[in-house]
């Protein structure tokens, strides 16, 4: 399952996602400026939820399921107060192509 291959890590100093590939992309907690999930309609053969976290001038994004997605589950909360969690639930339900934004700067 390529999902699980995807490493999300954090410390409290910003994010950091690991791809198979040996791509890397990296932010720090202040930078960010939206959370969002999109989905798709790949599933159930592809990825077809994405968190994302992005920023003036990068992006880190994973697909539910990665390694360590469940322990940022539970930080996004911690980091971003006003954190939506009804966007969240309403995300885990949508098989169509669509956004939402959990928090926004």
């Amino acid at each position: 399952m390529f999902e699980r291959k995807v490493i999300v890590s954090w410390d409290e100093n910003g994010v950091a996602v690991a791809y198979p590939s040996g791509e890397h992309h990296a932010t720090a907690w202040d930078a960010v400026n939206c959370v969002a999930i999109e989905t798709n309609d790949s599933g159930p053969w592809g990825a077809d939820v994405w968190w994302l976290l992005e920023g003036a001038s990068d992006r880190v994004a994973y697909p539910q399921g990665a390694t360590g997605d469940e322990g940022m589950l539970a930080e996004l909360p911690k980091r971003f107060p006003g954190f939506n969690h009804e966007a969240v639930i309403l995300a885990m339900g949508c098989t169509d192509n669509a956004r939402f934004v959990c928090w926004e700067r």
